[in-house]
């Protein structure tokens, strides 16, 4: 079904007129010779929907270049068609893979063309040769699954390998940590086959060059040129700035396939690549060395790389504590110090790597030290590393901290005395940065506070005038603007620091020989744009009246809070399999439009001015919020912290406040009236719904695809039964907050909550039902209904969490209300106190003393925790207590695909199913039948009976049937 689902998709939006994306707003100029001629050339997919160019206009950079159109080829001929028609209409062709460049080399004015949809297959590896043949959108970490089964890897891995494509790699010269053991990509590549902007097809294997076309003007020209060549390039292993002209040297066999990679899509777009495979380690191991300060740490980096790492990454305080900052995140333990090295070493055995780390701890010179050989611990380390590139999108402050200068790199023996000078830098502009790098390479990433979009020049001015100086600063230290991430928009125009007059010459002159007619990126590494020009983040203005939520880590502005959106674009990446949500729609679909980042570049868009998406109502906007689950996985997955639900759900309220709704709003929106009601006849009720006709229309009515099963009705809710319950008096009292889902349609569920919480000691009082969430109406944008129905909450619990009395949530999406909306929607600290006060069973049961949970032993446990769970309460703590009761657990990633009324809302269906297809449907089927299908979501319960046919059980009915049962 999933690989159904997207070719169906695909089709749709390419040929069918009444598809969402014909629906578009167009440009004001829709250039209907530039589309006219790409449809002629035989390419399929071309899109200049406003929509689509809202998408592209930005990369994971600074800037915001809108496109004209954007293609999406199936095929490499399409690739040389598209730029066949743009050089004949003198139009921009800008290459894209996965959109993560970070310095602005994936934007540009005229036609973008993205190779990551389509152009994805490892069509070849060789075990022998060592190497792979692949399409330029192949996933860095696609192709690592396919050379691991033959005990072989790519060896360099950026930050991004789970989203980066292979061809995005080459154009960046990209290195990641293990650069060290593994090389460059330019240390990587095999052969190349390319079409110049001239349109010239080069297949480059690494044989001799034939001495005519471009091949052989070339030739001539580095003939000519030899001794600026072996002057100023090739000076140390980072030097990616520019052109990578050493390695057309006849030392080193005029090889045009690596000095191709790094050149950003400037002077040839990659059609294919062959590219060199190393055996993979069979053991790694990480030594984490503690220092007073990174420049400390960085000056113990030389002594270390004669035992041969893989990696050497530095990292201080500052990211390790915007990682605490995370809701919910879990932070590993590391040695004492204010800087920290990580140093990877592999070998044969745990005991090869171990005597290593010997040798490592004899030159280091550290305060503190942890050896690491178990690869879960190991891989939790290495996450705070990866993710620096969001963590440091915030300052520790909570201040917007950003890209443009976060690449340098100089070489390691000058490291430290670099650091030491560039903070002296930061300080000297008052600025705030949160570097970490490849310090085994010298290289330094960091991202700093620029004020952009504050003062008269919405702060363009102060943000080039530190990359001046940055740039005079690490050509003091003989080093390069960038270190892996090219040039681009962010540093072209820095050059001049780095290379003389004469040798920025010589590359207008390569550039000519292969794109005369400059078509290909223009404005990057040669005639650059200024750096200060399309900086998005200045040209937008705040949005901070009339708004819903408060958006309080924000300054209540909503343009600041959609901004967080960097594009590192991690929402584009698998993360289901190591227990992440975020973005469930996205391998549904494989759309753009739905991840996370598509969504944030579209309501950007809505805030920029003179863009194609004009305001809320704005069908771009709606086309790419509808999948969006409101899971809130991006606000624990997303490492800047995006909360896409929350934004959706400000969109649907200023879209339909005070006009006329969807049917799905009053009916599924209003669920908790519409329970009470059904609550006096629930009989009636479910046999109106089980009817074959009063089910229709109960469906129709309710905006309810027909495939979907109407859950029933409990004949008595739990607050009917609990009031006819004898009181138990003693104990320490708690307040079981029994939500609308669980009173009228799983009051079981409660009853077993409540009959371990007094196995516990506790004293049970359950809160009037009056004391509601509001879910239903937040995640449908009633936002001023759900107000006063939190207000009155939080008044009815205030008192209770005032007085020492915990409040347990038994349905953690309304417990993850009480942790979080709420304070965005209820003024006043009332709201943050009830916050406080809140707990999830397991919290509590694991915070009370003498408290031990029945045992467990022999019991597999197939988990899937509800998506608000894991990102708002976090689910650790549930799995810690499951595993000390002797469980085996095994924790399904990603969502169930229901998310509430959306998954049973028409036109939501066969991504919901294509969603519980993913990860728990599989592991569902794969667990024996004995296992316990542990779902504490009603969601979540719902999607497996109904497409499963398979009880989920809560947390709580699993510790009391077992007790009961002991």
């Amino acid at each position: 079904m999933p690989a159904v689902y997207k070719e169906e998709v695909s089709a749709r939006t390419v040929a069918d007129p009444r598809s969402t994306r014909s629906s578009m707003t167009r440009t004001s100029d829709p250039d209907t010779d530039l589309l006219a001629a790409l449809r002629r050339a035989g390419i399929g997919d071309v899109d200049d929907s406003g929509l689509a160019r809202a998408l592209y206009s930005s990369d994971g950079s600074l800037y915001r270049v809108l496109p004209r159109a954007v293609v999406r080829p199936r095929h490499p001929d399409e690739i040389e068609a598209a730029l066949s028609v743009c050089r004949e209409l003198g139009v921009p062709f800008t290459a894209r893979g996965a959109g993560t460049s970070i310095a602005g080399n994936a934007v540009g004015p005229g036609v973008v063309v993205d190779t990551s949809r389509y152009l994805s297959r490892v069509h070849a590896i060789d075990p022998e040769a060592r190497t792979a043949t692949v399409d330029p959108g192949v996933v860095q970490a696609a192709l690592q699954t396919a050379a691991r089964p033959h005990g072989l890897r790519f060896g360099p891995d950026p930050s991004t390998h789970n989203r980066c494509t292979i061809g995005g790699m080459i154009g960046n010269n990209a290195c990641g940590s293990r650069a060290l053991g593994y090389g460059r990509t330019s240390d990587n590549v095999v052969g190349l086959d390319v079409v110049t902007g001239a349109g010239e097809r080069l297949r480059l294997d690494g044989g001799p060059a034939t001495d005519g076309g471009v091949l052989g003007q070339l030739r001539s020209l580095v003939d000519g040129e030899l001794a600026a060549i072996r002057t100023e390039f090739g000076r140390f292993g980072r030097q990616v700035s520019g052109y990578s002209l050493e390695h057309l040297l006849p030392e080193r066999g005029f090889d045009v396939a690596r000095a191709l990679v790094g050149s950003e899509g400037t002077l040839a777009v990659v059609l294919g690549a062959t590219v060199r495979l190393v055996a993979d380690a069979p053991y790694r191991g990480l030594v984490v060395l503690g220092y007073p300060s990174m420049a400390d740490a960085a000056d113990a980096t030389p002594g270390l790389l004669r035992h041969g790492p893989t990696a050497v990454e530095g990292l201080d305080q500052r990211i390790v504590q915007r990682l605490r900052d995370v809701p919910a995140a879990v932070v590993p333990d590391l040695p004492r110090g204010d800087g920290w090295l990580i140093v990877e070493l592999t070998g044969d055995t745990v005991a090869e790597i171990e005597a290593k780390a010997r040798g490592v701890l004899g030159d280091a010179g550290a305060l503190d030290f942890l050896v690491v050989t178990e690869p879960a611990e190991a891989a939790a380390i290495w996450r705070i590393r990866e993710d620096g590139a969001g963590l440091a999108a915030r300052t520790h402050d909570g201040r917007p901290a950003h890209a443009g200068w976060e690449d340098a790199a100089v070489p390691v023996e000058q490291l430290g005395a670099y650091l030491r000078r560039f903070e002296a830098l930061l300080a000297q502009h008052g600025l705030q940065g949160v570097p970490y790098g490849h310090f085994g390479d010298g290289c330094v990433h960091v991202r700093i506070d620029f004020p952009l979009g504050r003062g008269a020049d919405r702060g363009r001015e102060t943000y080039r005038a530190f990359v001046q100086d940055a740039a005079a600063l690490v050509a003091r230290y003989g080093g390069s603007v960038s270190g892996e991430h090219g040039d681009g928009r962010a540093r072209s125009e820095l050059l001049p620091h780095m290379y003389s007059p004469h040798v920025l010459g010589l590359f207008e002159r390569v550039k000519g020989l292969f794109d005369p007619a400059d078509v290909l990126n223009p404005g990057v590494l040669v005639r650059p744009a200024r750096v200060e020009d399309d900086i998005r983040v200045a040209a937008a203005p705040r949005r901070t009246h009339g708004l819903a939520l408060a958006y309080r880590h924000d300054g209540g502005d909503f343009s600041a809070a959609v901004h967080r959106c960097t594009g590192v674009g991690k929402c584009r990446a698998d993360l289901q399999v190591t227990g992440g949500v975020m973005c469930p729609s996205w391998p549904a679909t494989r759309e753009e439009k739905d991840t996370t980042r598509g969504r944030a570049r579209v309501l950007q868009e809505m805030l920029a001015p003179g863009g194609p998406v004009r305001d809320w109502r704005s069908p771009e906007v709606h086309d790419a919020l509808d999948l969006c689950l409101s899971c809130k996985g991006c606000s624990r997955d997303c490492p800047t912290g995006v909360d896409m639900a929350a934004y959706k759900a400000e969109v649907l309220h200023q879209s339909y406040r005070r006009r006329l709704r969807p049917r799905s709003h009053y009916t599924l929106g209003w669920l908790p009236r519409w329970a009470d009601v059904a609550a006096r006849a629930p009989r009636l009720a479910n046999g109106v719904m089980t009817s074959r006709l009063g089910g229709r229309l109960a469906k129709w009515g309710a905006g309810v695809d027909q495939r979907r099963e109407l859950p029933a009705f409990a004949s008595r809710t739990f607050r009917q039964r609990w009031a006819q319950r004898p009181v138990r008096d003693g104990g320490r009292p708690v307040a079981l907050w029994v939500d609308s889902f669980t009173d009228h349609f799983a009051p079981e569920v409660a009853e077993a909550t409540a009959a371990v919480l007094e196995d516990a000691g506790y004293q049970v009082q359950v809160p009037p039902a009056e004391a509601c969430c509001g879910l239903t109406w937040i995640t449908t944008g009633q936002l001023d209904a759900a107000r006063r129905t939190l207000a009155r909450t939080v008044d009815l619990l205030a008192p209770l969490v005032d007085a020492g009395v915990p409040v347990v949530g038994v349905e953690p999406s309304c417990t993850a209300v009480l942790r979080g909306e709420a304070q965005d929607l209820v003024p006043g600290d009332a709201a943050a106190r009830v916050a406080a006060g809140t707990r999830t069973l397991a919290e509590l049961l694991r915070q009370t003393p003498g408290w031990t949970p029945p045992s467990l032993a022999g019991v597999e446990v197939v988990a899937q925790p509800h998506c608000h769970h894991h990102a708002v309460l976090g689910w650790a703590t549930d799995e810690r207590l499951l595993r000390e009761a002797g469980a085996t657990v095994t924790r399904v990633g990603g969502c169930c695909g229901l998310a509430g009324n959306w998954g049973v809302e028409r036109g939501h269906h066969e991504v919901s199913v294509t969603i519980a297809e993913q990860q728990l449907l599989p592991a569902v089927r794969a667990a024996g039948p004995d296992a316990v299908v542990l779902a504490d979501g009603f969601s979540c319960r719902t999607q497996l009976d109904q497409l499963a046919g398979r009880e989920g059980v809560h947390l709580a009915q699993l510790l009391a049937r077992t007790a009961a049962g002991a």
